[in-house]
């Protein structure tokens, strides 16, 4: 008998990623999320390396969590903040730290304000801002910043408008753009730019259509690509483009699919590539590209699995990986996904590739300094947020 390229990855890397001890996928109380134990084998040789494009089993996050935020910092740790521990539970105030070098995380300063579904962007000097969410029982407007220098947060000035389930972009000029999302009263057409400089938001030109949960896209000429979510009057096919000079939003055409809990990632060529999400009818497989430079849409090959609430990532090699999320169907229950699938934009083509070893959705991908992804937390089949985590190899 063979052994799989999973067992060879994991014995490779034992020296170099703790790996987990415990039953892995059993359902656990909420007060369980540090229960599961690491060790790290001290044997192996820190050259040995993983079979690219298989997933290893890395230490668990502290706290479970879905619904959170993972951006990595300029020194190559990614920086966890807030969730939720089970379905629509009181939003974490807890925020934790991934080193890559040793595959263990630490808790570092707690948020002012427990918050999930909020914006996370990393500014040009190094902090974090972290905006808006669901609160404990309200919407919340306020923000704050993360110092990695100091492991502390500071308040910064609220946001015009409470929202969560927004956009948030960084612009070339090293503010943010934060647009649509949701309120006590419904869905946002509104946007706010904050000035890192100053501490203040204002308010810049609404959008054409409120949205929730719309992707947001910095594009090579400074504008920024607003592509679908829900409405008012539903699920959207359209797309805006801002304009940072002037503050206004212009027309940026139809896809072929309405598209809520969708993949927008910017494509080396300067395309992007929109892919998956939720229609009325369930998810959908299918795939868009956007073209900057005529302003049209174009399909392109389309997923093996229909996804949506899953994560993208662009890799190093110019592919795109998308990873998890849920298979939805006209009636329950949503099968939770397990599958990953490559894109290439040469070819226009999807390949399976290595699945994780659980499924997951409204979890977070970030891609690492060497090239691997990251992915951490999300929600199962279960109430219970997830604390496994997983690194794809380059």
């Amino acid at each position: 008998m063979t052994s799989s390229p999973r067992l060879i990855a994991a014995v490779m890397l034992a020296s170099l990623l703790p790996v987990v001890t415990g039953c892995a996928g059993a359902p656990q109380s909420p007060s369980a999320s540090s229960e599961v134990s690491a060790s790290v084998e001290s044997s192996a040789h820190a050259s040995s390396t993983p079979p690219a494009g298989t997933w290893i089993t890395t230490a668990p996050l502290i706290t479970r969590r879905s619904a959170h935020t993972a951006t990595r910092l300029a020194n190559g740790t990614v920086l966890v903040v807030g969730g939720e521990s089970e379905f629509l539970g009181d939003p974490l105030a807890s925020v934790e730290l991934y080193d890559p070098g040793t595959g263990f995380w630490s808790a570092t300063g707690g948020l002012f304000e427990g918050r999930r579904r909020h914006s996370a962007t990393l500014l040009d000097d190094g902090r974090l801002l972290v905006a808006g969410g669901y609160g404990t029982g309200k919407i919340l407007a306020s923000a704050e910043l993360y110092d990695p220098s100091t492991g502390s947060w500071t308040a910064t000035a609220a946001m015009v408008e409470a929202r969560s389930t927004h956009s948030a972009t960084l612009l070339d000029d090293g503010r943010v753009l934060v647009a649509g999302g949701i309120d006590s009263s419904g869905q946002l057409a509104s946007a706010e730019i904050y000035d890192p400089v100053n501490g203040t938001w204002i308010a810049t030109g609404d959008m054409r259509a409120d949205r929730e949960f719309p992707t947001a896209t910095l594009l090579t000429n400074g504008f920024v690509l607003v592509v679908g979510g829900n409405g008012t009057s539903g699920m959207l096919d359209s797309a805006e483009l801002y304009d940072p000079n002037t503050g206004t939003w212009s027309a940026g055409g139809n896809m072929g699919d309405v598209r809520f809990g969708h993949s927008a990632v910017l494509l080396p060529d300067g395309r992007v590539l929109v892919a998956g999400g939720g229609i009325r009818g369930g998810s959908i497989a299918s795939a868009e590209l956007y073209d900057p430079a005529t302003g049209s849409w174009s399909a392109t090959g389309s997923m093996i699995v229909a996804r949506d609430d899953f994560a993208a990532v662009l890799l190093t090699d110019g592919t795109v990986l998308v990873v998890g999320g849920v298979g939805r169907a006209v009636t329950p229950p949503l099968p939770t996904l397990d599958s990953a699938e490559l894109y290439d934009p040469d070819t226009g083509v999807w390949t399976a590739t290595d699945a994780l070893d659980e499924g997951r959705f409204s979890h977070t991908a970030t891609l690492m300094d060497d090239g691997g992804l990251l992915v951490a937390g999300g929600s199962g089949p279960t109430p219970y947020s997830l604390p496994s985590v997983e690194v794809y190899a380059p």
